[in-house]
């Protein structure tokens, strides 16, 4: 099948890795072939001559980031003053802050931001959109002006993007009005519907899909989880679409939905959506160990934002608990006071062995088993006792590639032939890796500090970062300056 991909597709690139990270295993002198969509067509190991671009260092999967609100990049470090002091009083800042965004400044941070999440690692990311209408709460032109913004600030960047129009109705749980400051996010079921027809031309080029998200139980109804229901269950994004949406980020919201729908969170979205494993649950940080076993059960995904969710002061999610019992998580940055994927699982982890006293901070540590062969392309693995993931920062990774993969509807998340050609390398020079071998490389990327190792970044074959250095990232420095300077 490989062969025929190839003779059908002659104008494939040819890459030839140093060391690289093949299913559980480091392999060297990868050679590896991508077709002109982007998708690896060929991964052979041990291959003496050098028949592509040589490159060098320690080749890994790009992580997906599952769960962005770009325009809050540039609101990062504003909200650190006497107050607010709470996450329900950081709102009203960010409300205010959004009194003046035009689509334009939304293009200039979100590009910035990108360029940001592709120099440390992140290839793909999840943007959860419900900036749709200008202030006021009226409507642009183009209803999609937003949306399209975010779209062009990706393929400035070079991103993967799986954008998700979200659902935004109320101003808090039994239909509250929409507060000042909400006006902007107003947006029903079938407008999301709408966007997601009106951008279908988009979803032609490679690199951009679409998926679905519902604010919250609180901004969205009870109707609109019912109504999703039905889509999902027809032609609505050809079946694999992802859906998200916040779930149990605040204590204050647990109690508010138990007062309102006689359950709590989780609890209510269990017993009333079609929970699968398209479905990322962001935050559940207040979720009982049987709401928790439940959601595993599901195949639903949990998207932890450990470096947000620790500005916000929201609490500590029960990693141990969900990962014992087989759930999954990817990770994402939300609010973007962290750009980057190892900054978000060091927390993570470092948070789990706070609360515990122990070093394990993850119930399932050690079953990424032993080094992966490569099947009939086979090549010897480098020594490695136990696999190059079967350390913590390893064991991390390994949920965050595969969750955050799951979570986006997106293949990616391991080198093989038919995923996307999202690769990360690791300068084998850098003070944090130099003299690392085995799993110690992973773990070193993610506990050794915070300088970044991360030299090229490609997307979809494609290099987007090489030598730490993105080429458009003068320019669009220059316009961000430009947006977050604006009078106002």
């Amino acid at each position: 099948m490989v062969e025929s991909m190839l003779k059908a597709n002659p104008g494939y690139r040819v890459y030839r890795f140093e060391r690289m990270l093949i299913g559980n295993g480091w392999q060297r002198d990868i050679e590896v072939r991508v077709d002109r969509r982007g998708r690896i067509a060929r991964v052979t190991a041990g291959v003496e001559e050098v028949r592509g671009e040589r490159v060098t260092g320690w080749a890994v999967p790009g992580v997906p980031n599952v769960h962005s609100h770009s325009f809050q990049r540039a609101l990062a470090g504003l909200a650190e003053g006497p107050g607010p002091d709470s996450f329900w009083s950081w709102r009203e800042a960010m409300y205010s802050f959004l009194e003046h965004m035009t689509p334009g400044d939304m293009e200039a941070i979100a590009a910035q931001l990108y360029v940001e999440l592709l120099k440390a690692g992140f290839t793909c990311v999840g943007e959860f959109h419900y900036l749709h209408r200008p202030p006021g709460g009226g409507a642009y032109d183009d209803p999609a002006e937003m949306s399209r913004r975010i779209l062009a600030a990706a393929r400035t960047a070079g991103m993967r993007l799986v954008h998700l129009p979200a659902v935004y109705e109320a101003g808090g749980f039994g239909g509250r009005p929409l507060a000042r400051g909400q006006e902007r996010f107003r947006m029903d079921l079938a407008g999301v519907a709408r966007l997601h027809e009106m951008l279908q031309d988009d979803t032609r080029d490679p690199r951009v899909s679409l998926g679905w998200a519902l604010h919250s139980l609180r901004a969205a109804s009870p109707q609109s989880f019912r109504r999703l229901a039905g889509l999902l269950a027809g032609d609505a994004g050809g079946g694999i679409a992802p859906v998200h949406v916040h779930v149990a980020e605040q204590q204050r919201e647990v109690r508010e939905c138990i007062a309102d729908q006689g359950a709590r969170p989780v609890e209510w979205l269990l017993d009333h959506a079609p929970v699968d494993q398209r479905w990322c649950m962001v935050h559940a940080t207040h979720a009982t160990d049987a709401e928790l076993a439940a959601v595993a059960r599901s195949g639903a995904v949990v998207g932890l934002c450990p470096t947000t969710e620790a500005n916000l002061g929201d609490g500590l999610f029960s990693l141990p608990a969900f990962t014992v019992g087989g759930g999954t998580f990817g990770i994402g940055t939300d609010s973007h006071v962290s750009r980057n994927p190892v900054e978000e699982l060091r927390l993570l982890d470092y948070g789990q062995r706070l609360r515990s006293e122990s070093r394990v901070a993850l119930g399932d540590a050690g079953k990424a088993g032993s080094a992966a062969g490569l099947g009939a392309d086979g090549g010897a693995a480098l020594p490695d006792p136990g696999g190059a993931l079967s350390g913590a920062g390893g064991a991390l990774l390994r949920h965050a590639w595969r969750g955050g993969a799951r979570a986006l509807a997106v293949d990616c998340g391991s080198i093989e032939p038919g995923m996307r050609a999202d690769v990360v390398v690791l300068d084998a020079h850098h003070p944090a890796l130099v003299g690392r071998r085995g799993h110690a490389v992973l773990d070193s990327w993610v506990f050794s500090g915070t300088d970044n190792p991360v030299r090229d970044v490609m997307v979809g074959g494609d290099w987007v970062v090489r030598d730490g250095r993105h080429p458009r990232e003068e320019a669009v420095g220059r316009a961000y300056a430009r947006a977050v300077r604006r009078p106002g």
